[in-house]
């Protein structure tokens, strides 16, 4: 090799280190420097105590939290109340949020951490804002950190496998605050159903409950005199005997009720045709009137519900009943008539709601009036009295023509 030649490739091999110093340089370029620091609050300058309402936005869905009247509703079912320790838990967890591990990232590696925005990839996009609908701060979370379980599966179930132990987020749109936590944000999804306040009701003490429904032999109605009284059916016609066995479940009804959604807008159009209704007194002096509407294909019905109160507003006092005594009695029935009208205001709330509630929940109220009847004894046939052979007028039962009598051959 003359001097030429080595010139030559002593120029072409710098030339090619150049040009790849040049591509190292501007793939490092298109990475964000991150400003992130390990163990730092993420976002620092959070004001937790101005977040009025937050949005939850994904491929196929969106949700909306929002304030009303100082409390917290879920705006795609009517403004039902949201559950506030749901909530709030969710936005304290972005105020206390702290990077686990910043990551240093460009554009063209957001789409693997799932960190593009829902109208154009697969991320949750969570946008907060205050009571006047300014925007206060947005974060999208992207992928969930996986982490392997290290323990082999057990055949109760658990162990072995992976769970999510983190996830990617990203402020706004900065590349530099792209990071891992160690939150894994699993309720961060835009189903209203999850975020809905689910105490609901309750019946207690039941005086009297009857169902009416556009079948008039199905209807019934149940009452006893005392809280330890004996059930009786109203208006039974002879031959009815109320079955206590078949009936206990009745007698209780909605003691313990529960709802899976909220059914508003078009969703809710007609499915309240024709109801059965039910009425439901209690020893306290509530009055529940509650319609049940449609079936769904999955086996809930469509159920409402209003409430009325009626409570004494003094105290009678008893016969016997000594001075001293009176204060602490006088005392107790305003506590109790307070509890009372509470109550009631808050149970009177649900009636502007729709609900979706399970078979189990409204079975009580479904039964036709035979379900709930004993069962009528059984009729004793008898045998059919003989009948005389022709031509032996006074034959005897069982004998034959040409026997004695008792039926014996002669």
């Amino acid at each position: 090799m003359n001097r030429k030649q080595l010139t030559l490739l002593i120029v072409l091999a710098a030339a090619l280190g150049g040009l790849g110093w040049l591509a190292y340089k501007k793939q490092q370029s298109s990475f964000a420097e991150s400003k992130v620091r390990l163990g730092e609050k993420l976002l620092p300058d959070f004001p937790l105590n101005d977040v009025a309402q937050f949005t939850i936005k994904q491929p196929n869905a969106e949700l909306t939290l929002a304030k009303k009247d100082e409390v917290w509703t879920v705006v795609e079912r009517g403004h039902h109340p949201a559950n506030f320790s749901t909530v709030s838990d969710f936005i304290r967890k972005f105020w206390e949020l702290k990077v686990t591990k910043p990551v240093r990232v460009g554009a063209s590696r957001l789409p693997a951490l799932e960190l593009v925005t829902p109208d154009k990839g697969n991320g949750t996009l969570i946008e907060f804002k205050d009571a006047a609908g300014k925007p206060i701060k947005s974060v999208l979370l992207g992928a969930k950190h996986m982490r392997e379980g290290g323990a082999q599966e057990s055949p109760f179930g658990g162990g072995g496998g992976s769970f999510p132990d983190g996830r990617y987020l990203m402020v706004g749109s900065d590349l530099a605050t792209v990071s891992l936590v160690n939150e894994p944000f699993a309720n961060a999804e835009a189903k209203p159903a999850d975020w809905l306040q689910k105490e609901w009701f309750k019946v207690e003490k039941i005086k009297a409950i009857g169902v009416n429904t556009d079948v008039a032999t199905n209807n019934w109605k149940l009452s006893r005199e005392s809280e330890t009284g004996e059930w009786k059916l109203a208006d039974a016609t002879a031959g009815e005997s109320l079955d206590t066995g078949k009936s206990s479940g009745s007698t209780s009804a909605l003691s313990y009720p529960s709802f899976d959604d909220v059914v508003t807008g078009t969703n809710a159009a007609g499915v309240m045709d024709k109801p059965i209704t039910g009425t439901i007194e209690t020893f306290e002096g509530f009055t529940y009137a509650v319609k049940i509407g449609k079936k769904t294909d999955d086996d809930k019905y469509h159920f409402q519900v209003d409430v009325a109160g009626s409570f004494p507003k003094e105290r009678t006092p008893g016969t016997d009943e000594k001075p001293e005594d009176k204060e602490k009695l006088d005392k107790e029935f305003k506590e109790a008539l307070t509890k009372k009208e509470e109550r009631l205001k808050n149970e009177q709330a649900f009636a502007k709601w729709t609900y979706l509630v399970s078979k189990w929940t409204v079975d009580p109220l479904l039964k036709a009036r035979h379900e709930l009847l004993a069962e009528k004894p059984a009729e004793t046939k008898t045998d059919a009295p003989p009948v005389p052979t022709p031509g032996l007028p006074g034959a005897l039962p069982g004998s034959l023509p040409g026997s004695l009598p008792g039926g014996l051959p002669k």
